[in-house]
Formats: structure tokens, sequence, C-alpha cells
């Protein structure tokens, strides 16, 4: 089959790789029929990932149908169509057990290699490093899914892929997010990052009940979608003082909570401490660029919630833990524990709540891969959300 495949930094190339096979009697393999290039796939794809090898098949956003099934794998059928979630569960443990989905305690069979770097080790996630289990990723013909007893979401209602894709990792990541601001009716909640995560986190805030929210970016075209699409107030920190814009929108008091939304490759609106971060990550003393959580942290009002769902692998420089502490806030963050938000997100698409497929900017053929993540790392053609299908 064919498949999109790591083969060093800034480099994906498609070409075949051997069909995957039923390794256990939970396992499924769809055939997929559509799959999307995430913002932390280019995390991956410059770098800054640990522990990817040569020839790993990426991806984590897919969906398919399914073609074949393990003999325990009683709830799914040849011909099922599902949404893959991205982090892979068991169902039977203790985090499992407790919905905590994307802290499988048995889904990584790499845990030492996780362990060394964050303590403990989170679930296996698809493609995404052999630190996280060495999975093949969705950016492929077909793909093996274990635990899929547990795992995919099938699809019954008449509804396009694009419509639903988006279950597998951001809309449910982005409605986490929301959720863990605590949001109260009319609060003003900040999302920093406007790429489809934060356009998606504006929209889910706004059916929490959130007043007014507010997408900082630094493009044009990705604030102008969280604008016209889910209703965001739009801030350009490059030609906006965000303090300012906040304090104003806010009379003076700052937003109720706030979302990061951009992660671990985050840039400054101030040169200095841009440089700062672009040169500590170069040399490797600071894993991650810490700019829009520092932000974040640092313009919430006192007593409000930060709500970290940007991607970040390793440690922070110049974390402003005075202001966590002494100004009482609140700090959530996690991988989205995915399984937990499918169907009830599924549901409100199916009521007509939202369709997620407004932050789909390009099409393109699975062999386009390496196109797309280009376009997509360069931000050319106003590229937001790239949909590939096999």
């Amino acid at each position: 089959m064919r498949a999109n495949r790591w083969m060093g930094k800034g480099v994906v190339e498609v070409g075949e790789v051997p069909d995957p096979q039923i390794l256990s009697p939970r396992d499924a393999i769809v055939k997929v029929t559509s799959t999307a290039i995430c913002g932390s796939d280019l995390h991956m794809y410059g770098g800054y990932i640990p522990t990817m090898e040569k020839g790993d098949v990426v991806g984590h956003e897919f969906m398919g149908e399914v073609v074949e099934v393990g003999s325990a794998t009683g709830n799914l059928r040849v011909g099922d169509r599902v949404v893959v979630p991205f982090p892979i569960s068991c169902g039977a443990c203790t985090q499992c057990v407790r919905r905590n989905y994307s802290l499988c305690e048995n889904s990584n069979p790499n845990a030492g290699m996780a362990e060394k770097v964050m303590g403990y080790s989170p679930a296996g996630i698809f493609g995404y490093s052999h630190m996280l289990g060495g999975f093949a990723g969705g950016q492929a013909e077909y793909v093996r899914v274990p635990f899929a007893d547990v795992g995919p979401l099938k699809i019954e209602h008449d509804l396009t892929d694009e419509q639903v894709l988006f279950l597998s990792d951001i809309f449910p990541t982005a409605y986490m997010g929301a959720e863990m601001c605590d949001i109260s009716p009319g609060d003003v909640v900040a999302v920093w990052g406007a790429g489809p995560i934060g356009q998606l986190a504006v929209a889910s805030a706004y059916l929490l009940g959130a007043g007014k929210v507010v997408a900082i970016d630094r493009f044009d075209y990705r604030l102008r979608i969280a604008q016209e699409k889910a209703g965001a107030i739009p801030v350009n920190y490059e030609e906006q003082d965000v303090k300012e814009a906040l304090l104003d929108i806010t009379a003076g008091r700052g937003p109720d909570a706030v979302i990061d939304a951009v992660g671990m490759e985050a840039h400054h609106h101030v040169g200095a401490i841009n440089a700062y971060d672009k040169v500590m990550q170069a040399v490797k003393l600071e894993p991650d660029r810490a700019g829009a959580l520092r932000d974040a942290v640092l313009n919430v009002r006192s007593g409000g919630v930060v709500s970290v769902v940007g991607v970040y692998g390793g440690f922070v420089d110049k974390f402003p833990m005075g202001a966590v502490v002494n100004r009482s806030l609140t700090l959530r963050s996690g991988q989205c524990h995915t399984h937990r938000y499918m169907q009830p997100l599924l549901d409100r698409i199916v009521a007509g709540e939202i369709d997620p497929s407004f932050v789909i900017s390009h099409r393109m053929s699975l062999d386009e891969a390496p196109r797309g993540f280009e376009m997509f790392r360069e931000k050319e053609d106003g590229c937001n959300k790239i949909v590939m299908t096999p």
C-alpha cells in the first residue's frame, strides 16, 4: 500500500510500505477514506518531536471503512464506516475507567522511553514517534487500529467525511480546551492561535456559553476565518497591543479564561524574546518555545483559568510561575481524551449546531502530501487545513 513516511527533518515522502495485518484479536484494519494534516504534525515535520525514525508512517487524523476485524472486536463489522480517535486506549485500565483516555496505561509498548522524558507514559498515538508507541499512522491507504473495540466511532448518519473527520482530533481537542475553561454564561475567553484548533476552540467556547471570544494571531486569513465562521473578535498581535485590546474588550479586567492553542513553536510579538526562544531551541537548551503560553498567563484576569491544548513536548524557559501563584490562576492541560467527546460532538453535528468542515481550505490526494506539508508549514495560499484522500 501507499503511505506518507517521515524521512527526516523537513522531509516526508509517499511510497510503498507493507500492508497492515491483524496482530491481536482486538485489532481492526481500516481502509482510509479521508485523512488530514494536523498542526502537531508540523512539530514532527520540523524535527521537534524526538524518537522519530526514517520511514515512519505519519498522521493521526483519519477515518474510513472497516475491512477486517479481529475475533474479539465484536462491536465492529466489515463495512462499518468509522472515525478513529488519535490516542490509542485499552478501555479497561484505571485511567480509561476514569475516562482519561489519552493517559491509557496499556497502549504504549514503549512506555519506558516516554517515562525518561515525562516521568510517566501517556497513551500510544498513531503516527507520532516511537516514544508514543511507534504505531503506523493514518496518512496511508490502510491502518491497523489496536483496541478497536473501544476506539473507533461508527458513523451511521448521512454525513460527509469532511463533516465528521475532525472528531478524530481537532474538534474534541478544541472543545476540551474550552470545557477546561469552566465557562459561565457571558464569560470572555481569549484564544491564542487562530489555526484550525483555535478556530474550533472559539466555536466551542460559544457552544458552552461564552459571551465574547477573542482570537489572537498574526495571520489575517486565519483571523478572518475565526471571525466569519466562528464569531471571534480578531486581534492581530503584530498590529495591535494585545494587552490593551483585551483590557478594552473586558472593561479593564482581563479575560475570564484563556486557551493556548499554539504550543511548542510559538512566535512572539516582541523581537527580543522571540529571538531568545529560537536560539535556545536551536541549541537544545529549550525544547519548546512558549511565547503564547507566557502571554496567556500574563493576560488572563486574576483568578482566571489558563487552558493549554497546544502541543508541548519537553521544557519551557522563563515561565511566569509567579503570576500563576500570586494571582491564583488555574492551569489546566492535557492531550485530548478524544473518546470522551466523540459521540456528544457527533450529536451536535447531527443537530446542526456546528459543521467543523469550515476549517478546510485545501483538498489533495495522498500522493500530494509532501507538497501539503510544505504549504501548511509556510502558510502558502491561505492554507488553513488540508484534507487528503488515498
